[in-house]
């Protein structure tokens, strides 16, 4: 008799649908996200009616989202947290009071009772912090300036769902929600996050090192999503929301040694239960109800993308951010929460909320829901667009200075857009080595912090071209973008160029898909991270096996080639660098003890005359355990000198017997120790061979 498995066919059946709308999608070229909500509507209840009950779907949803949440807080750190501070409290605290205040103002002049107004304050001041993150993380964006924005805010939001929580029964007249009880229900919030990070930072490292030692993947794994899905666990019973506590977990333990491992073991959990949320949202949806008050459902969506964009792009512009910022931030989180759906089915249940309005509430939301990769996508170009329109000038920190004209006193400098780990790195060089230059950042706070430390650093946009002229591009020798924003990178590039076309603009990028499309717009050299991080990589592995620098080298300059020729170096042209690995396969290196013996004890390097007389030149001279690099002609030969010599091979063994018996023979013979460092081959790394 076969088994009943609801959950398993409907898993089954998730699956095999998924799966064709995804493929259409990418031959479409539109977001997968938006594949898996198409797939929910279609299959979902009020549709074809593959899958019966979602309920068991969503739970499995929410596995995604946490560990959605928690991998993002192994890619951030406590210390980039308390950097955001002013984004999540100044930035998600305004963005919520706004909202509310905005909504309930317009739902009061629509004739609504003051408490349902705010109920819609409530359920429309959240965002998708599921679909906004998994958008930036598919376009590498998480990282830029208004990817660290939405995060920020989308914090605050998530910490603001326990008083909304415990805000509904108030607006709905029931008894039991006194000033009291709420202060006693965030005071255990407050507890049960602060208990996860002090788990996480004492407890949790311990046994994780102690299950490391048991070499034991499968525990390893076990574990690591016990730990993730055990503080959404916790977060979630005490009211808080799920992802919240997920990524707290991860933030921790993003400092431990482990991280790295714990973001690769735990993807492709994620990425299965991810699908099925985005899934599970779509299934909420009846294509029947939409169908019968699209008109209605319609306005509500305008009002809110287009009110969400606008609050938010006025947020962030108070917070001193380019307007192209604001826009694409305003855009980005410009959707309903999924969080808003848990406060939709209360508000229900307690009589705020009719079933009418409970439907086109939902409708509205999937779709601003299924339209945020698009708005995502298009954001960056309409930031821009609209910067140009307005052409407003830049908003300057209150404590500094008017900055026009600020870098005309410089000539032939170097502009350095960025100031994180890279550009503080390069501007340290160029101190120390008396280079001007000059730092744009956008970072309000990063900037008074840098100037009060003596910085030459200001507030700027490079995306615009008078914030360029400012730094003094049209006069700057060296630009080097070291930032994490893709748009603003090309748009940069292409403004500088044209203001200055012989600035040299060295651009750092991420991946080696953006690296033709800057050279196009002008950029002089590009270095793409995930490139030159592999190039590195085995270069020490060389290193590491003995091999000799001249091999390395030869190496390192064939995969670049292989990789991307397209990287045109001012250093030297690609046939002298042919060349140069041509000679360099000729090469060898070989050190030579000199005995007692030897006829070349007393003498100078220029008595022996080895380069004219065998063709090998002595490059270094061991003596005591110390070595001297590029000893002199007068550098005098002793006993039990070490000689590094280099050569073709029949050169050296040459200059070996030349020293033993004072005249250049063909072929190394005899009694001298000849110890082999390196040579072409990559041999693993052991003690050196001597020979009499």
């Amino acid at each position: 008799m076969p088994h009943d498995l609801p959950l398993f066919t409907d898993l089954l059946i998730l699956l095999l649908a998924s799966i064709p709308i995804a493929f259409i999608c990418h031959r479409l070229r539109l977001p997968v996200i938006v594949g898996f909500m198409i797939t929910g509507v279609m299959i979902g209840p009020s549709a074809l009616g593959f899958i019966k009950d979602a309920h068991a779907i969503e739970s499995m949803a929410e596995i995604g989202v946490a560990l959605l949440l928690f991998t993002i807080g192994l890619e951030f750190s406590l210390q980039r947290l308390m950097e955001m501070k002013r984004l999540v409290l100044g930035g998600g605290g305004l963005q919520v009071v706004f909202t509310i205040l905005i909504v309930v103002a317009v739902e009061k002049l629509a004739g609504r009772p003051t408490n349902q107004a705010v109920f819609f304050g409530f359920l429309f001041a959240l965002s998708s912090t599921a679909i906004v993150l998994k958008s930036y993380m598919d376009r590498m964006e998480i990282d830029t300036i208004y990817g660290r924005a939405s995060v920020g805010i989308l914090l605050f939001q998530d910490l603001c769902i326990v008083p909304m929580m415990l805000l509904v029964p108030m607006l709905s007249g029931q008894q039991g929600a006194s000033a009291a009880n709420i202060a006693l229900t965030l005071g255990k919030a407050a507890a049960v996050i602060a208990g996860i990070v002090f788990t996480a930072r004492t407890v949790v490292p311990f046994l994780l090192f102690h299950i490391v030692r048991l070499r034991s993947p499968e525990v390893f794994i076990i574990f690591v999503v016990l730990v993730s899905l055990g503080a959404a666990w916790l977060t979630s019973h005490f009211g808080l929301s799920m992802a919240l506590g997920a990524f707290i977990a991860g933030l921790v333990l993003s400092e431990s040694e482990y991280s790295h491992q714990i973001v690769s073991d735990i993807l492709p959990f994620r990425d299965v239960f991810n699908s099925i949320f985005f899934m599970s949202i779509g299934m909420l949806l009846s294509p029947g109800s939409l169908a019968r008050n699209l008109s209605v459902v319609m306005v509500w969506l305008a009002a809110v993308i287009i009110g969400k964009a606008a609050i938010v792009a006025v947020v962030i512009r108070l917070l001193q951010y380019p307007l192209r910022v604001a826009v694409t931030v305003g855009l980005g989180l410009a959707q309903v929460g999924e969080f808003s759906f848990v406060l939709a089915k209360m508000g229900v249940a307690q009589n705020i909320l009719s079933q009418n309005d409970y439907q086109l509430f939902l409708a509205a939301s999937i779709l601003s829901m299924i339209a945020t990769p698009f708005l995502i996508n298009a954001a960056p170009k309409i930031g821009f667009a609209l910067q140009s329109l307005f052409n407003q000038r830049h908003l300057r920190l209150d404590d500094v200075a008017e900055q026009t004209g600020a870098a005309h006193g410089l000539n032939h400098h170097v502009i350095v857009v960025g100031y994180g780990i890279n550009g503080r790195n390069l501007t340290k060089v160029l101190h120390r080595l008396g280079i001007q230059y000059l730092v744009l950042e956008l970072n309000a706070e990063t900037v008074r912090a840098a100037r009060a430390q003596g910085v030459p650093i200001q507030y700027g946009d490079a995306g615009r071209q008078l914030a360029l002229q400012h730094a003094g591009a049209p006069q700057a020798a060296i630009m080097v973008l070291a930032i994490s924003d893709p748009v603003m990178t090309r748009h940069a590039v292409a403004l500088a160029r044209e203001m200055n076309p012989d600035l040299h603009i060295i651009v750092r990028t991420r991946y080696m898909s953006e690296v033709a499309g800057l050279f196009d717009l002008g950029a002089s050299e590009v270095v793409p991270e995930e490139f030159e991080t592999s190039v590195e990589i085995f270069s020490r592995v060389l290193r590491q096996y003995g091999v000799s620098r001249n091999v390395i080298e030869r190496e390192v300059e064939e995969i670049r080639k292989e990789g991307y020729g397209m990287l045109r170096s001012t250093s030297l042209p690609l046939v002298e660098m042919n060349r140069l690995a041509e000679a360099f396969a000729e090469t060898s290196t070989e050190t030579v003890f000199i005995g007692d013996d030897s006829p070349s004890v007393g003498r100078t390097l220029k008595e022996l005359d080895l380069r004219n007389r065998t063709g090998a030149t002595a490059t270094a001279i061991v003596r005591n355990g110390n070595m001297e690099i590029n000893p002199g002609p007068e550098f005098k030969i002793e006993a039990d000198d070490i000689l590094v010599l280099i050569g073709r091979p029949g050169q050296i063994g040459s200059a070996a017997e030349y020293v033993r018996e004072g005249k250049a023979v063909p072929q190394a013979t005899g009694k001298l120790q000849l110890m082999r460092i390196s040579n072409m081959s990559a041999t693993p790394p052991g003690p050196l061979n001597s020979s009499e």
